[in-house]
């Protein structure tokens, strides 16, 4: 068991050198991570940096808290 442990260590940090090493040729090459296109169902979208959803589900929250306290009114 102790073995495996062992293994699965040294894979995850085989896996940090791998990543580090594609974001300096990604770097290099001019690639920028958060306009990534990725595909799904045939068709093409833009992934979203997490400060960009964070910052939009803000937004919709504050949508919805300014149209329950409308709604509120309206029962009162």
């Amino acid at each position: 068991m102790a073995n495996l442990a062992d293994v699965l260590r040294e894979l995850e940090q085989e896996r940090q050198r791998i990543d580090e090493a594609i974001q300096a040729i990604g770097k290099l090459v001019g690639r920028n991570q958060t306009t990534k296109v990725v595909s799904i169902n045939g068709r093409t979208r833009r992934r979203m940096s997490v400060a960009a959803r964070r910052r939009i589900a803000a937004a919709q929250r504050a949508r919805w808290a300014k149209w329950k306290a409308k709604q509120a009114k309206k029962a009162a």
